[in-house]
């Protein structure tokens, strides 16, 4: 019991977070030269994308462990008995459980954006643009996003609690910061669910808030809006193994 309090307490809580994603650790793998832990999956793919490099140092990784990492079972135990903040509301969580707490979690949802639970809840045909977006692929996004683009160049979209229309991102932010701020229904974000992977069944229950929090620049002067988000992770990836560390 002693051995093991020591080894918990050795730990700080950013150690349960992985680097790639920055999320909860979720089925830890840790690898044997340089003892760094990720994901098993976020491990994976960077593998997938570095060959024979640990995603954060670049150090060598055994072909062995490439294809079957090994599990940081002491960590899992470890985060399984101690609690972290969650990062919105504050609460204490079990480590293990944080992923799982996010799920319910308003002010995470309110954030980050959560799969909708409104039973029969469904985004009108005019929330970004003309088209019915129920089943819409991430080519279907893209050809939305530039059908949607304006004069200006920028993507311009529908205020989804008053129906307004021919907003860009910055005016549709300040519509809403001055007729809607205190307004809190369950909308769709026209400006997510244009985006190559934006997802229509995900609902934001305070959409000026999300706006401050998630849509203070223009996504398009950023990144190639032309990509679906795996490649865009994974061009990511590849471009952090061309840094000189």
């Amino acid at each position: 019991m002693a051995e093991e309090l020591s080894a918990a307490t050795s730990y700080t809580e950013d150690d349960f977070y992985c680097p790639v994603c920055q999320e909860v650790l979720k089925t830890p793998v840790r690898t044997a030269a340089c003892q760094h832990v990720f994901c098993r999956k976020c491990f994976l793919t960077a593998m997938r994308e570095s060959g024979i490099h640990c995603p954060l140092c670049r150090g060598n990784v055994t072909r062995r462990e490439r294809a079957c990492p090994e599990r940081a079972l002491d960590l899992e135990n470890i985060m399984r008995k101690f609690s972290g903040s969650c990062r919105c509301c504050a609460k204490q969580i079990k480590f293990y459980r944080m992923r799982h707490h996010y799920k319910s979690c308003k002010k995470y949802q309110d954030e980050y954006g959560v799969s909708s639970i409104i039973p029969n809840f469904q985004i009108s045909q005019d929330s970004v643009g003309n088209s019915n977006r129920s089943e819409t692929s991430a080519s279907d996004n893209i050809e939305t996003y530039q059908e949607n683009t304006g004069s200006s160049g920028h993507p311009t979209f529908k205020c989804p609690l008053c129906q307004e229309s021919n907003f860009t991102r910055q005016r549709l932010l300040d519509h809403c910061n001055s007729n809607h701020l205190f307004q809190i229904v369950p909308v769709t974000c026209p400006i997510c669910v244009s985006l190559p992977w934006g997802d229509p069944s995900q609902v934001t229950r305070n959409f000026v808030s999300h706006l401050n929090q998630r849509h203070q620049f223009d996504y398009g002067e950023f990144v190639n809006l032309q990509l679906d988000e795996e490649t865009q992770y994974q061009t990511a990836v590849e471009e952090s193994f061309q840094v000189n560390i």
